[in-house]
């Protein structure tokens, strides 16, 4: 069946599916490694978004109507090397990149459009720092930073 589709929705890439009610999050669930094709993983990701997201109850049948999907397809992550804070704020481009923050068995991401809503590199990292557990001003040799970029196509556009 797989084979039906055409050969760019069979690639293997790792996607983030964004549900959206009257502009605001409804569902936001995805894959930060490529580990299946990409109809699969787009498919799967809606799904979850739209009755898994633990933020949101399951989207309602006469919700359906009022949200808006957009898919972001990602690029594979890549390691930044960087010992300390001052060095991440220095490597990230705000609007380009989003960031995966690491440590034990933490792990937080922000796709590269939160900088729409964050557009200071000090906030973006202050709210992922948060997302994930940590304190705003939290940071330790061992946190690992990885950024991607991400392609974007929505219902809106």
């Amino acid at each position: 069946m797989l084979e039906e589709w055409p050969f760019e929705l069979r690639e293997v890439r790792a996607t983030f599916v964004t549900l959206e009610k009257g502009g605001k999050l409804r569902g936001c669930i995805g894959h930060l490694e490529a580990t299946q094709p990409l109809v699969v993983d787009i498919t799967e990701n809606a799904v979850a978004a739209a009755i898994h997201d633990p933020r949101f109850p399951p989207v309602s049948e006469d919700e359906m109507e009022e949200i808006t999907m957009s898919l972001s397809i990602l690029t594979p992550p890549e390691p930044l090397e960087v010992t300390d804070e001052a060095g991440l704020r220095a490597c990230l481009r705000p609007g380009v990149d989003g960031l995966i923050l690491r440590e034990g068995r933490r792990q937080a991401t922000f796709l590269p459009s939160v900088w729409e809503e964050l557009p200071s590199v000090e906030d973006f990292l202050r709210h992922l720092k948060y997302k994930g557990g940590w304190a705003p001003d939290y940071w330790s040799a061992r946190m690992a930073a990885c950024r991607y970029q991400a392609d974007y196509l929505s219902e809106t556009d």
